[in-house]
Parts: C-alpha cells; sequence; structure tokens
C-alpha cells in the first residue's frame, strides 16, 4: 500500500529549497496579520449572563443557540460592511463557524466551538503579535517528501479528538486514512478534510514533540488525491497551530493513531518566544 521517499532529482535541489523558503515566507507574513490569531487578546466563552469584556464593545451573551450583543450608547460595531447600533442578533454559527466584526481598529470573532459559544478580540497592538520573532524550521529536505496512498473509507467517519483546551471536544469527519513507507517502515494517518475543497488535513505529534516541536500536535496539508489515491505527503511543510503561540486557542490534538512513533526532523520547530 506503500511508499518510497520521491527521489530527490525530481526536483533540483536549488529550486526545492527557493520553493520551500518562498511557502514559509508566505506563511509567516499570513500568521504575522495584524488580524491573524497572534492579535488575539482573550478567549470569552458566553453565557445566557450578560457580560461586558475590556477588549470588546457591548455586553455579549447566548439567547437560546443565538448570539447576541447589546450596545451601549455611543458603542458601534460594524458587520458585514453595516454599522450596527444597540442589540445585533449573530444568528446561530456553526460548529467551527467564525463571523468577523469591525471596532475601531480590532475584529471581534464570534465563533462556536466545541459547541461552545466564544468572543475573541482580535488587536493589531496584542502582546503577543508585537512580541512575535518569527517560528524556526528544519532545513527542508527532499528526504521527508514521501509518496502515500490515500484509501477512502466507504462513508466519512466522524471522529471525536481531545483538545487543548481541558474537556473541549471536536468532532471531525475523517475521509480515509493515508498510508506512506519511510525507512522501510509502513506509517498510517488518519486524514480529516482540507479547508481547501478536495485536500486533507493531517494532525499529528512524533519523537520530536516536545522535544525541537511543540509538544500537542503539528498540522499537515496534503493536496487533492490522484484518480488511483496517489497523494504527496511533504513534512517539510508541517506547520504549527495557533495553540503553540496563544493560549487562547481551541486546537484540536491528532487522533490516537496519528502519534507517530519515528522522528519527523522536518517543518516548522518550536516558536520563538512570545508573550504570555
Amino acid at each position: 500500500m506503500t511508499t518510497d521517499v520521491l527521489a530527490s532529482d525530481q526536483v533540483g535541489a536549488a529550486d526545492f529549497a527557493e520553493q520551500w523558503e518562498a511557502w514559509h515566507r508566505d506563511h509567516e507574513a499570513h500568521r504575522a496579520d495584524p488580524h491573524g490569531f497572534l492579535a488575539i487578546t482573550d478567549i470569552h466563552w458566553l453565557t445566557t449572563e450578560p457580560q461586558r469584556f475590556t477588549d470588546a464593545p457591548g455586553a455579549w451573551s447566548l439567547r437560546g443557540d443565538d448570539i447576541v450583543v447589546e450596545l451601549g450608547e455611543g458603542e458601534e460595531i460594524i458587520v458585514d460592511g453595516a454599522t450596527v447600533h444597540g442589540v445585533h442578533s449573530f444568528g446561530v454559527i456553526a460548529e467551527r463557524g467564525s463571523v468577523y466584526a469591525r471596532w475601531k481598529n480590532a475584529v471581534i470573532e464570534v465563533a462556536r466551538r466545541g459547541g461552545y459559544a466564544i468572543v475573541r478580540p482580535r488587536h493589531p497592538d496584542s502582546p503577543v503579535l508585537s512580541a512575535y520573532r518569527g517560528t524556526p524550521a528544519y532545513e527542508p529536505d527532499p528526504r521527508w517528501v514521501v509518496a502515500g496512498r490515500f484509501v477512502p473509507f466507504t462513508e466519512p467517519r466522524p471522529t471525536t479528538v481531545g483538545s487543548v483546551v481541558d474537556e473541549l471536544r471536536h468532532v471531525y469527519d475523517a475521509p480515509g486514512r493515508i498510508y506512506f513507507t519511510l525507512d522501510g517502515q509502513t506509517h498510517i494517518l488518519t486524514a480529516f478534510e482540507g479547508h481547501v475543497p478536495g485536500t486533507l488535513n493531517v494532525l499529528f505529534t512524533d519523537a520530536t514533540s516536545g522535544v525541537t516541536t511543540y509538544a500537542a500536535n503539528r498540522s499537515l496539508l496534503v493536496g487533492p488525491p490522484a484518480e488511483d489515491g496517489t497523494v504527496v505527503v511533504d513534512f517539510n511543510r508541517a506547520t504549527n497551530l495557533p495553540c503553540a503561540y496563544t493560549e487562547h486557542a481551541t486546537c484540536p490534538l491528532p487522533p490516537a493513531e496519528n502519534r507517530l512513533t519515528i522522528a519527523v526532523d522536518a517543518g516548522e520547530r518550536y516558536p520563538h518566544a512570545t508573550a504570555a
């Protein structure tokens, strides 16, 4: 079912490194966006009791499944380009969905995670974003580009995984598994659906986790499988999730079967220290 390391001469060494460097620069630029996850200043868990927060306007609460904000005198937000005053309903937001409202120079994320309603303000002057100094990574190496085979399940399997937040659980549809061989050993990874239709997302840990890489998880995007199920698994592009940088994240943990016993000396490493 399996695979071999792709021949390094398929892509010239210089081109391979250059392509990886361009990818990493783009990824770092996206990560450091003024309203990206490094800009989150807190995570607020909503209840039926209206609550006010220091980093967002209004009083926020749940009314059934509806998320509501009651804006006071002189307070306003912008939602979908329209200025809002008074009481505003965000309606029912789907699990893992987010709605973004603008307030002054900040963005207020209103979301559902693990069945809970949350508000996460994102401020360009957040201490974590201000302190960010980049994420080191292993040198790109063609050895870590392997050919695998995606074997779909008959039907996608709802898969429950833990979270970096105690007692929070995430449920993802797993369309199948990826099989690959490295150093003569066959490995199997459960894949979830990627953000881009047709792509796959793999959450994993390995023997470097907690040593040179973030302990809880890393994420790897895999392109759409070919007709015969062939996929390219490029561990050089393994990335950290938001929880590696901020305590205000709800990142999922990998399924138990995705805890590799080998050391994957590829992809992003522990980030440089950021503010608490």
